[in-house]
């Protein structure tokens, strides 16, 4: 299933939906509609567990692609949010995590040239977080290094606590796209969260594909376009540490619960590493996508303060 959270107009509040053919059909409507109760909103639907998600698939199958009349709308017509608005924690960014993007950004960044031997971690805020088509800000008294990373994120189910490899799959939601918005010259003493996590930094959707529905999520081809121009591509089976490596890292030390959202790392093809190094601007055009997700689309704004 294909999961979103969104606003049918501008003074709605936000709902959970998933998304049927061109429909969004809203969760918490299409149980109720059948004498059945669902959440309206992700994370209470993440916290339902596989209960939850099974009522959803029982409602959506007892409709038949016919849905009462203030259940579905238009996908063209309602406004899609990150969908997870709000995290309740920081999001966990992972580091290098592609062989070439470690290549070159030992070159251009001063990391190491070796391969990690565990996860580089570091975290991005909750208010880091935007939705589809929100501006991604640009403030030039603060930057003027801004750079582009496309990531699968990885969204946890259930509780995952010094799990091992091979059951750590078993923890998650789903997957979703995440742009991990970079302020290069914002790194202070090797410290990250700054340079990555000021406001906007984190655009985050369009929706969440469940994990049932991408059971490998190793086979994946990711992209990002700048102004239309290709900028990164490559496949999830190049990360050095795999989805289950970093649960399996993360947990040992950390408890991974319900919501928690993993970047997983970007591929090479970052600005820092080009020769001329490129940047984003106002007015630029940032799209990332990743394979069985779907893309997002995001303005460059100038947030700089008058």
């Amino acid at each position: 299933m294909k999961l979103v959270t969104y606003r049918a107009s501008v003074e709605a509040a936000a709902r959970l939906g998933v998304i049927v053919d061109d429909l969004v059909v809203d969760v918490a409507a299409l149980a109720a509609s059948q004498g059945k109760a669902l959440p309206a909103s992700m994370l209470d639907l993440i916290d339902a567990g596989r209960p939850g998600l099974e009522t959803l698939r029982d409602c959506l199958a007892a409709a038949n692609g016919r849905f009462p009349t203030g259940t579905a709308v238009a996908l063209a017509n309602v406004k899609l949010l990150a969908p997870i608005p709000r995290p309740r924690k920081n999001i966990f960014g992972i580091g290098l995590n592609y062989v070439e993007h470690v290549a070159e950004s030992a070159k251009s960044l001063d990391t190491a040239k070796d391969l990690p031997k565990q996860p580089v971690i570091f975290s991005k805020p909750p208010t880091s977080v935007i939705g589809p088509g929100e501006g991604i800000e640009h403030n030039g008294k603060i930057t003027q290094q801004l750079d582009w990373e496309v990531e699968l994120a990885v969204i946890i189910g259930t509780t995952a606590r010094r799990v091992a490899r091979q059951d750590a799959l078993h923890h998650v939601f789903g997957y979703s796209v995440m742009i991990d918005v970079s302020a290069r010259d914002n790194r202070r003493a090797g410290q990250w969260i700054f340079s990555k996590g000021q406001d906007s930094y984190a655009p985050f959707g369009p929706c969440i594909v469940t994990a049932d529905e991408m059971p490998d999520p190793q086979t994946l081809d990711l992209w990002l376009t700048v102004n239309g121009v290709e900028k990164q591509r490559s496949n999830t089976r190049h990360m050095l540490f795999k989805v289950d490596d970093l649960i399996a890292d993360i947990s040992s030390g950390i408890t991974l619960e319900p919501g928690d959202i993993i970047a997983s790392g970007t591929p090479e093809g970052v600005g820092a590493g080009r020769s001329p190094q490129e940047w984003m601007w106002p007015g630029d055009t940032i799209v990332a996508c990743v394979e069985g997700i779907g893309s997002l689309r995001h303005p460059v704004v100038d947030a700089t303060p008058e």
